[in-house]
C-alpha cells in the first residue's frame, strides 16, 4: 500500500540587534529584542496557531488515518517560550494524539555538521533532549538543517544511534531513479533515508499562490489526481515543506488553509495512500537501494547545494571565524557566553551574507533584517569579534584560577604526603631505641656464660 510522509519544519532565529564597530568590547547583548517578538508573534498568529488547529480537528475527524511529523529548531523553541508559550501548548495538545512524531535536528539549525563533529553531536544530544522534555518523545529520526547530508555526515547520525534521516531527492544524486522510495546509506546500510519529493513539495511551498503558474489554481482533486499519476511501484511520496507554508508564504487569502483542511479526505476518497509517520515507513519497508552522496546537498535552490549559506567569501570567512572558536567555548564555564554561542551558529546569519542570484526559491526578503548582505557581513562580524574578546577573556581566568587551584590542591596533598612521612619516620625512630626482645635475650645468656666460667678467687695461702 503507498503512502504520504507530510513532514513541517519550523524555526526562528534570534536576529542581531545593529551592531556598531565602537560597541565592540562595551556591549555584550546582541539580540534584536523587538524584532524577534514582533516577528514570531505575527507568524504564530498567522501560521502556527492557526495550522496547528486546522491539523488537530483533522487528527479528530480521521482518528489513527492522519499521521505528521515535525521537526522544531532549539531556538524557536526557547523563542515560543519567551514571546508565545501558547505555541508550545498548541503543539503539545497535538502531541498528546498520538499521531505526530517529532524529529532531531541540531539544537540551532546551525551549520556544524560542515564543520566540527563534536559541535555537531553535543547539538544533536541537546535537542533531543529538548524534545523529550516537551513532548515526551524520544526521537529515532534525523533530520539536519537545510535538510543538508553527506555520505560522511550520515554515517556520524547512524553512530548516534538514529534509524533513518531525511534529506533532498536531488536530481544530481537520484538520477534516473525515484525519491519515491525508501532507500539506505551508501557508507551505512543501518541508516536508512527518506527523500524529499521536491516538486509536490514546492508546488505547495511556493507556486501554490502563483497565478502565472500554468496549474492554477491548486485544488484538493488535482493534487490527488497527480498522486495517483504516480507509478504505483513506488511505494511512498515525502512532502516536506516549511511551516510558514500556512498563513506566512502563501497567506490565507489564498485558500492555503482550505486546501489543507480538505486535503486528507480527497486524498482517501480519490486515491488509495495512506498517511505515515517517517519511523513507520522505515520499519516496514525496505531500501531499494543505496545512494552516494561525497558532497553535501540540501534542499535550497535549484541546484539543491551548501551556496546558499557558503557560497561567497563573506559567507566562508564568517563561518571559519565562528568555528575557529569551538574548543575555546568548549573550555568557557560561563552560561551567557554559552548561550551566545549558541546562537550565533544559526543558519540564517549566513543566509543574509548571500550575494546569489536564486532562480527558484525566494529570498526570504520579508525575514531579512538587512538592507544588504555586505551590511548582513559587518553587523555579523563586529558581534563575533566582540563575542571572541568574552571567550578569550573568559578562558584566560578560568586558566589563571584553575592554575590556583590545581597549585593549592598540590600543595594539600604534599602536606598530607609529608605528615604520612613524619609519622612514618618517629614510629621508625621510637622502634629503633627499643631495644630488641631477641637481643637482649641473647645478652642475658651470655652474661650468664660469663659468670659460671669465671673461676674462684683462690684463698691466700700463709706460707710463714
Amino acid at each position: 500500500m503507498r503512502t504520504i510522509c507530510l513532514y513541517f519544519q519550523i524555526h526562528q532565529p534570534f536576529r542581531l540587534r545593529r551592531y556598531r564597530f565602537f560597541d565592540i568590547g562595551k556591549e555584550h547583548y546582541y539580540y534584536d529584542d523587538y524584532s524577534n517578538e514582533s516577528i514570531l508573534r505575527k507568524i504564530a498568529d498567522r501560521s502556527y496557531l492557526k495550522t496547528n488547529k486546522v491539523l488537530l480537528d483533522i487528527i479528530q475527524k480521521n482518528k489513527e488515518k492522519f499521521k505528521i511529523a515535525f521537526s522544531i529548531s532549539g531556538s524557536a523553541l526557547d523563542q515560543f517560550e519567551l514571546y508565545a508559550p501558547e505555541v508550545i501548548k498548541s503543539f503539545k495538545d497535538l502531541a498528546e494524539t498520538g499521531q505526530v512524531e517529532f524529529l532531531c535536528e541540531t539544537d540551532s539549525h546551525s551549520l556544524a555538521s560542515l564543520s566540527n563533529p563534536d559541535e555537531f553531536q553535543r547539538q544533536v544530544i541537546s535537542h533531543r533532549k529538548k524534545i523529550e522534555k516537551y513532548f515526551g518523545q524520544i526521537p529515532t529520526i534525523f533530520c539536519n538543517s537545510e535538510l543538508i547530508y553527506s555520505d560522511q555526515i550520515g554515517e556520524q547520525i547512524a553512530n548516534m544511534g538514529f534509524e533513518g534521516m531525511i534529506t533532498e531527492g536531488a536530481k544530481h544524486i537520484l538520477g534516473w531513479k525515484s525519491s519515491n522510495y525508501l532507500y539506505c546509506s551508501a557508507v551505512n546500510p543501518r541508516l536508512k533515508l527518506l527523500l524529499r519529493n521536491f516538486k509536490l513539495s514546492d508546488d505547495l511551498s511556493f507556486r501554490f499562490s502563483n497565478k502565472t503558474w500554468n496549474q492554477y489554481p491548486l485544488t484538493t482533486e488535482k493534487f490527488a489526481k497527480w498522486l495517483n499519476n504516480i507509478d504505483k511501484r513506488e511505494e511512498n511520496v515525502n512532502i516536506f515543506i516549511d511551516y510558514e507554508t500556512f498563513g506566512g508564504r502563501q497567506s490565507a487569502e489564498s485558500g492555503i488553509f482550505e486546501f489543507l483542511k480538505h486535503m486528507p479526505q480527497s486524498i482517501f476518497k480519490l486515491t488509495d495512500y495512506t498517511f505515515s509517520f517517517p519511523s513507520d515507513i522505515i520499519r516496514n519497508q525496505q531500501p531499494v537501494a543505496s545512494i552516494s552522496v561525497p558532497s553535501p546537498i540540501s534542499w535550497a535552490d535549484e541546484e539543491r547545494d551548501l551556496t546558499a549559506w557558503l557560497g561567497n567569501d563573506l559567507q566562508k570567512e564568517a563561518f571559519a571565524k565562528l568555528y575557529e572558536l569551538c574548543d575555546m567555548v568548549e573550555k568557557s564555564v560561563d552560561p551567557k557566553i554559552k548561550i551566545d554561542w549558541k546562537y550565533l551558529q544559526a543558519s540564517d546569519h549566513f543566509y543574509y551574507m548571500s550575494t546569489k542570484f536564486f532562480t527558484d526559491r525566494p529570498s526570504y526578503s520579508y525575514v531579512n533584517p538587512y538592507e544588504s548582505p555586505y551590511d548582513a557581513f559587518i553587523n555579523y562580524m563586529n558581534v563575533l569579534s566582540d563575542f571572541t574578546i568574552r571567550v578569550k577573556k573568559d578562558i584566560k581566568e578560568n586558566i589563571t584560577e584553575q592554575n590556583v587551584d590545581d597549585l593549592i590542591r598540590l600543595l594539600a596533598e604534599k602536606d598530607k604526603e609529608i605528615a604520612k612521612y613524619q609519622t612514618e619516620l618517629s614510629k621508625t625512630a621510637q622502634e629503633k631505641e627499643k631495644p630488641s626482645p631477641t637481643k637482649a635475650k641473647k645478652k642475658t645468656d651470655f652474661q650468664q656464660k660469663n659468670v659460671e666460667k669465671k673461676p674462684e678467687k683462690k684463698k691466700e695461702t700463709n706460707l710463714i
